[in-house]
């Protein structure tokens, strides 16, 4: 086998059938037959069973699709970082970052664009269970997202943690005009939109256990993983959201007041995220420079 057969083989995995992967892969159906033929021939194992029109992988198959992922990526990886040590910095940084965060990242990617204009930049939002998947597969390089995460497949770089706010409408009037701090135990029989990830322990989570320690349930109306959206919603007088304090600073909606929680026994935490076992490319190793200096993280070799 070859590297191209296995990139054939991947193709029609993913595809269920020869017909579909000869179009992905710009060939004639006949030759990518013959290739899966002499795998399977090469292997003396059966690598697809026939279901219907669909070609499912047999669990022979399944060891192989996945051990030639990791060759392709491995390969792929191999060939950025023998073509980077003779080239300026250029190409493509793949990046993420929560909307609540996304403050930290803005002066970053100023200086980076001025120190090298040749680089192009393409960017994910969301929350943080849905921009670690996508480092896991590979779609962006590292994110920029909100603690807590299960780390065992990331390196991180914590960043400087910050205090939650409420937000309010500015109709309702419940707190001084000059107040700037409540107590958790005010925000009891209040009508909350919390942030709450597509899936895993955050944010949600620890402002609940949180009102919980204060000795009462919250009383929450809505759960959404955007925080621009509740914003918008207490702007409109729907309820009341709580947000990390950078947040709304990088948004600016009118029709709101917002005070720090005084008493509050957490904090919003941060941090820069990517996988231990991939290569970093020189744009990610730039962008990772300016938090390294900032947070006395080690440098990376």
């Amino acid at each position: 086998m070859d590297i191209k057969q296995l990139r054939y083989f991947r193709a029609v995995a993913e595809e269920g059938q020869v017909t579909k992967a000869a179009k992905k892969l710009h060939m004639a159906q006949p030759p990518l037959s013959q290739q899966m033929k002499m795998i399977e021939e090469e292997l003396q194992l059966k690598l697809f069973d026939r279901e219907g029109r669909t070609l499912k992988l047999t669990n022979a198959g399944e060891v192989l699709y996945k051990k030639a992922g990791k060759i392709l990526n491995e390969l792929e990886e191999t060939l950025v970082e023998v073509k980077e040590t003779s080239e300026g910095l250029t190409g493509t940084l793949y990046l993420g970052s929560t909307k609540s965060c996304f403050s930290a990242l803005t002066e970053r990617l100023t200086k980076l664009r001025q120190d090298y204009p040749k680089l192009t930049y393409q960017l994910r939002e969301g929350d943080t269970f849905f921009l670690a998947e996508c480092i896991k597969k590979r779609e962006i390089e590292m994110a920029i997202v909100r603690l807590p995460l299960d780390v065992n497949e990331f390196e991180m770089i914590p960043l400087p943690s910050e205090p939650y706010v409420l937000v309010t409408p500015d109709s309702w009037n419940i707190f001084s005009p000059s107040q700037k701090e409540i107590e958790v135990e005010t925000l009891q029989g209040l009508p909350l939109m919390l942030l709450h990830r597509i899936s895993g322990t955050g944010q949600f989570e620890l402002i609940v256990e949180e009102c919980k320690k204060h000795g009462f349930e919250p009383d929450i109306i809505c759960e959404c993983p955007d925080p621009t959206m509740l914003l918008s919603l207490a702007a409109h007088g729907v309820g009341a959201t709580i947000v990390p304090k950078s947040t709304l600073e990088a948004f600016s909606f009118a029709h709101i007041r917002s005070y720090e929680l005084k008493n509050a026994g957490i904090k919003a935490e941060s941090a820069i995220i990517w996988h231990k076992d991939r290569y970093l490319t020189k744009a990610a190793r730039r962008l990772l420079d300016s938090f390294i200096t900032s947070s006395g993280h080690p440098a990376l070799s």
